[in-house]
């Protein structure tokens, strides 16, 4: 049980932590993800946000992982 809350909370974080990443270097490009309508810039930065979240997720899974190897 606590096991699996432990992974669900640290899937949580790098995922968010990726987002975050992931939203602020297309902020540093000046793409606005919440402008109206779907320009370019806006899907560009969509795909940033999901891009870091995806990225996010994996290193947090890829972090437990190397924690729970024996050596």
């Amino acid at each position: 049980m606590l096991a699996s809350l432990i992974e669900g909370l640290s899937d949580a974080i790098g995922f968010v932590v990726g987002a975050l990443l992931g939203f602020g270097l297309g902020v540093t490009f000046g793409l606005d993800l919440f402008a109206p309508g779907y320009g370019t810039g806006s899907v560009i930065a969509i795909m940033l946000v999901g891009l870091g979240g995806g990225m996010g997720l994996q290193a947090a899974r890829y972090m437990r992982s190397r924690q729970q190897r024996p050596d």
